[in-house]
């Protein structure tokens, strides 16, 4: 079947989206646990959490596509659009009224911590410490059963440890009693997902409770989703291709494709970036494992106005090839430029950037595809770049229901 055939007789992208939106009606149990979900992005914590089983009763991010995103994908879903540090107990209860969560999430960016003062009261009062504090704040209004924070795996080492001291000690003393709180690296290919991505996860119980955290085990798998069998099923556009709506050109292939179409008839998202004639050339030399360094005396880039002399500046990660019979590396929020398809001599389309992070088929991201500098809000390549891969969220979801669970029945 050809490109244009394909897509030739499909419905209008509104036609499709209101199919989806009157097919994402979620059922929870009577006695559902239920979470705040905070620096939501659009939405792979929550997600996650809710394919465990566990509600979400108010989301929060200050992006506005993040925004838009999570609205298409979860409707019901309260969201509240502002920086963290702005929003007051009052807001949150005029949105939710009197609900306590059982559990809060999210990955506040702590980059930027910063513990030149070395007063507890000053280092809060950090404007370079306001997120993660505003995180805390949450917890403090509310004492949840439990909280989940997710960040890079940096963390830990930052200023020789005493970034993630700090944090430990912050989160022991939050709420109405304090938090056991433990972490760990997670690597999302141990849950399922077709990528070599690493965290750090915190997960704290309240200490009343008396729980000691845990964390999901990898999965007993003697083999890891790849980059092709996450992605082989996709139509397969060449640059500049591709459409709002189109039709899947095979049947799923594995587990993995099934998973990923359960819920949807045709493929949204997917669309390739235009690429001039040298690049085309450029990512046609590139084989799978090399990157723009290794093409460089021949492909490398160009000065700015003098195309007949080679730039200086060389980056290793620009125009990797990945190899299909492997999971991918990190899918960061540059993902658009940093890697071409296995097989196609392009960049990954944000759908299948979405099938590397576990988000399925129904899950429909909006706002801008790419960026440019001036504009405001993530794309929806830096959207899928920033989020926890789904299927790494649900395993630890279901591992602290298992706990809470645990200890309802003790």
């Amino acid at each position: 079947m050809s490109f244009l055939s394909a897509i030739s007789n499909e419905p209008s992208l509104e036609d499709v989206l209101v199919a989806l939106r009157h097919a994402k009606a979620t059922e929870y149990a009577p006695d559902a646990l239920t979470s705040i979900d905070l620096f939501s992005g659009c939405g792979g914590l929550t997600l996650g959490f809710q394919q465990a089983g566990i509600r979400s009763i108010l989301a929060s991010d200050i992006d506005e596509n993040c925004e838009k995103t999570f609205h298409r994908n979860f409707p019901e879903i309260p969201f509240i659009c502002n920086d963290i540090t702005d929003i007051t107990l009052q807001d949150v209860k005029e949105v939710i009224g009197e609900a306590v969560p059982d559990i809060i999430v999210g990955g506040p960016p702590c980059q930027g911590f910063s513990l030149a003062n070395k007063r507890r009261g000053k280092v809060a009062d950090d404007p370079r410490n306001r997120l993660f504090y505003g995180f805390v704040k949450f917890v403090n209004w509310f004492s949840p059963k439990a909280f989940v924070m997710e960040n890079v795996k940096g963390l830990l080492s930052m200023q020789g440890g005493k970034v993630i001291e700090t944090i430990i000690q912050e989160f022991s003393q939050a709420g109405m009693c304090g938090y056991n709180v433990a972490y760990k690296i997670l690597k999302a290919s141990d849950y399922g997902v077709p990528q070599h991505r690493e965290r750090v996860v915190l997960i704290g119980f309240r200490k009343d409770l008396n729980i000691d955290p845990a964390f999901p085990a990898p999965q007993k798998a003697d083999h890891q989703v790849t980059v092709d069998e996450a992605i082989s099923d996709l139509p397969q556009i060449e640059a500049g291709q591709g459409c709002e709506v189109q039709v899947y050109h095979s049947k799923p292939q594995n587990a993995y494709q099934e998973m990923m179409r359960s819920q949807s008839q045709y493929v949204l998202n997917h669309i390739a970036m235009k690429h001039t004639p040298r690049l085309v050339e450029r990512f046609k030399a590139i084989k799978p494992g090399q990157s723009l360094v290794d093409v460089w005396d021949t492909h490398g880039s160009v000065k700015r106005g003098a195309p007949s002399e080679k730039s200086d500046i060389k980056f290793s990660q620009n125009n990797q090839r990945l190899h299909g019979n492997q999971p991918a590396p990190t899918i960061a929020a540059s993902f658009q430029s940093n890697f071409i398809h296995p097989h196609l001599n392009r960049n990954f389309t944000a759908r299948e950037g979405a099938r590397l992070q576990s988000f399925p088929d129904d899950f429909v991201f909006e706002g801008m595809r790419t960026k440019m500098s001036w504009e405001k809000g993530l794309s929806q390549y830096q959207q899928i770049g920033n989020a926890v891969p789904v299927l790494m969220a649900k395993a630890i979801a279901e591992c602290v229901m298992q706990k809470l669970k645990e200890n309802e029945n003790n």
